[in-house]
């Protein structure tokens, strides 16, 4: 396996889905970050079960760290962070070696790992791996805080439904505001409707993420191969439920003309120069271009879902049906909005190292 991300400042991830508990190290945070506990409760808040669609477990998910501080204070040494896995109920799952859950990586992790693979609750494939990826999260949100750097992330769409275009202000405030972390109240409501339905008729449904990043001085990114855009979406595919990003106008620009689609620059009162739109999403050439970096990503509908769905016992090797059993969101998207928004920070933390934006010892 492959569980570590980043360069200057990297994460490594561990722990299953039904395991003792979760947890990352992260590696190379500078010395002297006192550290918000606060913050990085809130963002665990943000990440756990909140809304009538989100799954039965209750994770209580109290932040731990075990190494890397003193004080409070970072030292410069790996940090260790840790949640707990306290509402484990592994019963319903002693059927998925046997019969893969479609949708699920059942069946690839059997056949890689030998049948060795944790299966309980998805194991080290489940998006309960994510709360580690919310801790590190929180910490390199901390840093880029001292640098200028904001990363924000809020849903725009859910099972079809798109949400209106906000202010900057209203997307800072929209995890307070609704379960959805959505900016459009309007569109949040028709969202619940269809996350109801969804759920009464024993399905499930995805949506799309937006995260932008402001601040972000000219020239982050490493090309040709250790490009923003690129890391940033290595980062976003790790969360288990991601199956597409676009920068920018994304696909959109395959259908616009070069006239439209560039970005033509102006000079602004204080003399900096600028772009008068942003469809290269803040990126160019692979090196951020001092506009802000938007992206959205696609989640998919949760696989778990209580439909009776086709699959193959692999014992006897027939077809069968199978009814998934155990607790599951009907929607991802609203639990999904903190992670996103982490491995983004993740991310371009590590890019703000590398340029030494963000020194090795804080003053």
């Amino acid at each position: 396996m492959s569980n570590t991300i980043g360069k200057m400042f990297s994460v490594t991830s561990f722990g299953e889905s039904h395991g003792q508990l979760i947890g990352v190290v992260v590696d190379g945070c500078p010395a002297g970050l006192k550290i918000d506990t606060g913050d990085m409760e809130f963002m665990l808040r943000r990440r756990r079960p909140s809304g009538e669609g989100d799954t039965a477990r209750r994770e209580p998910d109290r932040p731990e760290i075990l190494s890397g501080t003193l004080n409070g204070i970072t030292t410069g040494a790996p940090v260790a962070m840790v949640v707990a896995n306290e509402d484990v109920d592994s019963s319903p799952y002693g059927r998925a070696m046997r019969i893969p859950r479609p949708g699920h990586a059942d069946l690839a992790a059997g056949l890689k790992y030998g049948g060795f693979a944790d299966h309980r609750g998805g194991g080290r494939f489940s998006g309960r791996i994510t709360a580690g990826f919310v801790l590190a999260g929180s910490l390199a949100k901390q840093l880029l805080a001292g640098c200028g750097i904001e990363v924000l992330a809020h849903t725009v769409e859910i099972g079809g439904i798109k949400a209106a275009s906000s202010s900057l202000e209203q997307i800072r405030n929209a995890p307070r505001q609704n379960e959805l972390s959505c900016a459009d109240g309007d569109a949040v409501t028709n969202m619940l409707r269809l996350i109801r339905q969804a759920k009464q008729e024993g399905d499930s449904i995805g949506g799309i993420i937006e995260v932008i990043g402001l601040g972000l001085p000219a020239g982050l990114g490493e090309p040709v191969f250790d490009t923003l855009d690129g890391d940033i979406a290595k980062a976003l595919f790790a969360v288990p439920a991601v199956k597409g990003i676009e920068f920018g106008a994304g696909f959109d620009a395959a259908r616009l003309r070069g006239s439209v689609n560039n970005d033509p620059y102006f000079l602004t009162e204080e003399n900096l120069v600028k772009t008068a739109t942003n469809n290269a999403g803040g990126v160019a050439g692979g090196m951020s271009n001092g506009m802000p970096l938007m992206a959205r990503v696609a989640i998919k509908p949760t696989p778990s879902i209580s439909k009776i769905q086709d699959s193959i016992d692999l014992e006897t090797r027939r077809p069968t049906k199978l009814e998934v059993a155990g607790r599951h969101d009907t929607c991802i998207v609203p639990r999904a909005v903190v992670v996103i928004e982490s491995m983004a920070a993740v991310t371009i933390a590590d890019f703000a190292r590398r340029a030494q934006i963000i020194p090795g010892v804080l003053k």
